[in-house]
Order: C-alpha cells, then structure tokens, then sequence
C-alpha cells in the first residue's frame, strides 16, 4: 500500500503544535496534546521520568527493534532578573542569538500557572533617545521583556507573581501561504513530530504491522542536549532521529525535499543506514538531498554519545533561517513522510 500524504492535514497538526509553548523544562502542555492524539488513535503510550513520551507499534519481528525521534521541545528563555525599571532580565533555554528574537512579542508564565504577555526589546531601543540605539550590542545585559501590565519598578513586578525562574515562550506567527509554504517559529522540531503523528495514524487506521517493533519517542529536551539518550529498549538496532535539515550557504539542503544528514557536530552518522536511506529515496522517488550539518546535534547523537549500541541516523524537512524566523514548503514535508513511510516497512541494514 502506498501513503498518499495530505499535507494540508500535516499543516494543520504543525499549526496547533506550533501555537502552544513548550520550550524546554516546560513541555507537559504540548506532550499532553500529543498523548492525546494518540490515544485518539487507539495507541498506547508512556511518559518517561523526563516528560517524554513513548508510543510503540508491535511488528511482525519483536526480537529486533526500531526507534523514531522528534522533539516537542523549543527555544525559549527563563526570567534570570526582575530588573527596578519593571523589566525583566532574560537567560536563553537553547542556542540562539538575541537578534533573531528582537521585537518579538512573548508570553510570561508564572509558577502559578498565570500568563502575561510581553515584547521582547532592546533597553536602548528608541532612537530618539539613546544614539547607540542600532550598533548596542544584542546580548543578556541589554534585551528585556517590556510587560504589558502598569509596573514601573520591581515590587509591582513582583506583585502580579512574576520571578525569576519564570518560563518565556516566543510568539510563534504561524503562518500557512497560498503558495505552499508554512513560516513559524519552533518548526524546529515541531514539523517533525506532526510527521511521526500522521505517520502513527495511518498505520493505525489502515491496520499496517510494522517488519519491526517500533518506538516513537516524542522528546522533550532535545534543545538542550539531551532529549533521546534514555528508554532505548535493548533490543533497538535502528535508532533514527527526524529533526530539521539546516539550510545556508555551502548547504544542499532545501525547503523542497528530505534531508538526509551524513555528518553533524558529533561526526559521521552510520554509513551503511545512510546509504539505506538513499536507497530507499531512489527507489520510491523521493525527492532528497544529502547534507552535513557543522554545528548541529540530533537526538540520535545524543543517544550515540550516552554509550547505546545503536545504528544511528538523521533526516528532516529542510527549514530555512533555522532558530529565527523558520519556514519549509508542503513538497518537503510530504518528502519527508514518505521517506519515512518506506523506511518504516523496510529491512533493517545488516551490521
């Protein structure tokens, strides 16, 4: 049986993922969403001590298995200081510069379940005022967050529940264009994960068993490292992680096909389940393009460098302006989920 991808029906999933915040240490929202769905779906699942969560598909063979990766996790930042002016100080959750979240507006949520909304600025942002206001360095001492509430010192601040240590999410604009493409932030690696959902439900609805037993595990603090080094069964052959392809001068990725990485930050993924992919890509006519990504980690590397035995892979939508402004085009995402699809109903590569 052939997978026919809707992906109008993929972007709509990315749409709802997308709109609620989960950046890193603080998930249980969007890992609730997808529990959801899945058990919507008729799949049993489990959360792990992390907050990931684990669904799995019992295959013809339960002595060797399989495990598929996506992070529900996102940039973000943490109150690091209520400042006396009423602003607040920022410290990242991942890797991002503060330019790219220069003006955005973002959400305060409070250890008390309360939100407030913000913008993130520059302190010298007027220039009518401060004539460093363009070449001030971007950096932890002059970005805040100006509050949306009366407060005009620390104490009201603080009145309204709001300390250090409270979570920021940053708006993600999602946005889905006429011409085929989704932009949002946090497509990383929310586009994925809605990849494995729709994938998760055809082979439930269509009552497909896998060749192998397979895990899918949603994680949930990929953007800090480590996300997808636990709750690898001892019988896991195959570990592959879907996760962006980074897109850039001297890159091949795209926003049209898969990306099939060769080589991260950690070094070489395995040979011979990258030339599988391939194989796999030319055979179903998958658009794909091969790629090195030179300050990237996934998951699978994750779980590579916690000492697991594993056959380690990684392929993703190609996602321009990676950790900023994101976008990808229907073509990609549809790639994707049918590299996938056949990767999922083939043979395992023999080590």
């Amino acid at each position: 049986m052939n997978y026919q991808s809707n992906v109008q029906e993929t972007f709509t999933l990315i749409k709802e993922l997308v709109s609620i915040p989960s950046p890193s240490g603080n998930t249980e929202k969007v890992i609730g969403f997808v529990e959801k769905y899945l058990t919507e779906c008729g799949v049993e699942t489990y959360r792990n001590r992390k907050g990931g969560l684990i669904a799995t598909l019992k295959g013809s063979n339960d002595k060797e298995h399989r495990m598929l990766t996506a992070h529900v996790d996102t940039l973000g930042a943490m109150v690091k200081e209520v400042k006396s002016n009423g602003r607040l100080k920022l410290t990242t959750i991942g890797g991002f510069r503060w330019n790219s979240v220069e003006g955005e507006y973002c959400q305060i949520e409070t250890s008390s379940g309360k939100n407030y909304t913000g913008t993130i600025l520059m302190h010298q942002t007027s220039v009518h005022v401060y004539k460093n206001a363009g070449d001030a360095p971007r950096n932890d001492e002059n970005i805040e967050v100006r509050i949306d509430e009366k407060v005009t010192n620390a104490e009201e601040v603080r009145a309204l529940g709001i300390e250090v240590g409270d979570f920021v999410s940053f708006d993600p604009r999602v946005q889905i264009t006429d011409s085929g493409y989704i932009k949002s932030r946090h497509l990383d690696d929310k586009a994925s994960v809605a990849i494995l959902l729709k994938l998760i439900k055809f082979m439930q609805s269509e009552k497909i068993t896998l060749p192998y037993t397979t895990h899918f595990l949603i994680s949930n603090n990929e953007e800090i490292g480590y996300g997808g080094n636990s709750n690898i069964t001892p019988e896991t052959v195959e570990y592959l992680a879907v996760d962006m392809g980074a897109l850039g001068d001297g890159q091949s990725s795209d926003e049209y096909t898969v990306s099939i990485c060769v080589k991260d930050s950690s070094g070489p993924y395995h040979y011979g389940l990258r030339k599988h992919l391939v194989d796999l890509a030319k055979k179903n006519d998958v658009d794909y393009k091969v790629d090195i990504y030179p300050f990237y980690g996934s998951d699978a590397s994750a779980a590579i460098r916690s000492g697991h035995d594993i056959i380690h892979g990684l392929i993703g939508p190609g996602i321009e302006s990676s950790h900023a402004f994101e976008r990808t085009h229907e073509s990609s995402i549809a790639n994707t989920e049918k590299l996938i699809y056949h990767y999922l109903l083939s043979d395992m590569v023999k080590y």
